[in-house]
């Protein structure tokens, strides 16, 4: 088995694939800014990859990094986000890591795509400016406690007895339930045919953002929400409605709405013949979330 690298060890993604990757028998290095203070599976490392000076200990002797690390949460997050990952590619490459696995975003190459999904298509290449072979995983919306597009999704139903969206929730995407996410990383690492591919990754529905919005409901209250649809409601405006309504910070908010009008959905099912499997309907993926 490998040694495998984990940033983002303490994320939404991260805390739930450090044990899945022990369960395979791999040795695992869980990697965060606070060592000292991880309380999760696998050895704690510290490091920092927006400090690109911090990386060589962490990644000396892995044999796979996975890269699970982004800034929405910073105005200048595609700059930032950028840098970090040549820096983490240069790295990598230095201590001879074989593989870097990389969580990105789904959209049409050609299409017009948001600040938000553009930065993930960017991080893409420069994880692979150093010369190590880059796995991408593309996802569109991952269902599970924790992350933040259901957070969004599971407090507006909580929260609000009806609501007023913009047009973009006819957007059609292929949310994807945190569990088949887990299944695919695992079953990608070290994996000789997805060293150097990009794979799209989703559920088995595609889905527009009203209809999720109904179907979580229907799964927490047993009825339907009352939406209207106006033809306009900036990002801007619709991040600071978000903002109100739930706990997702007006910077956060906006480059995810940014997203919304985009058409993310699966185009290419290669990773089935990588790794096999049935992915979880957007209904158990909703239930899974709230039992959590």
């Amino acid at each position: 088995m490998s040694c495998v690298l984990v940033t983002g060890a303490t994320g939404f993604v991260g805390r739930r694939l450090v044990p899945a990757l022990i369960e395979q028998g791999h040795e695992v290095r869980a990697m965060t800014r606070h060592p000292a203070s991880y309380d999760g599976q696998g050895e704690a490392v510290g490091g920092d990859v927006f400090d690109a000076a911090s990386l060589e200990e962490p990644l000396a002797g892995a044999d796979v990094a996975i890269y699970l690390v982004h800034s929405l949460d910073d105005d200048d997050f595609e700059r930032k986000d950028a840098q970090a990952a040549h820096d983490f590619g240069v790295a990598a490459a230095a201590a001879g890591v074989r593989q870097i696995v990389y969580l990105g975003g789904l959209g049409a190459e050609d299409g017009d795509l948001s600040a938000h999904l553009r930065s993930r298509r960017q991080v893409e290449g420069k994880l692979g400016e150093g010369g190590v072979p880059v796995t991408v995983l593309r996802a569109a919306i991952v269902v599970g406690k924790g992350g933040i597009s259901w957070e969004i999704t599971r407090q507006l139903v909580k929260n609000l007895p009806a609501m007023v969206v913009p047009k973009w929730v006819d957007t059609r995407t292929q949310p994807v339930a945190v569990d088949d996410v887990i299944r695919y990383l695992v079953g990608v690492v070290d994996h000789p045919d997805a060293l150097g591919r990009v794979f799209e990754i989703g559920g088995p529905e595609q889905l527009t953002y009203l209809e999720m919005l109904q179907l979580a409901a229907q799964e927490m209250t047993g009825k339907k929400v009352p939406i209207v649809t106006v033809p306009v409601l900036t990002p801007a405006l619709s991040s600071r409605w978000i903002s109100l309504v739930t706990d997702v910070d007006v910077t956060t908010g906006r480059n995810l709405i940014d997203s919304m009008a985009t058409e993310v959905v699966v185009t290419d099912t290669s990773i089935h013949d990588v790794v096999p499997g049935d992915t979880v309907p957007y209904a158990e993926a909703v239930r899974r979330a709230l039992a959590e």
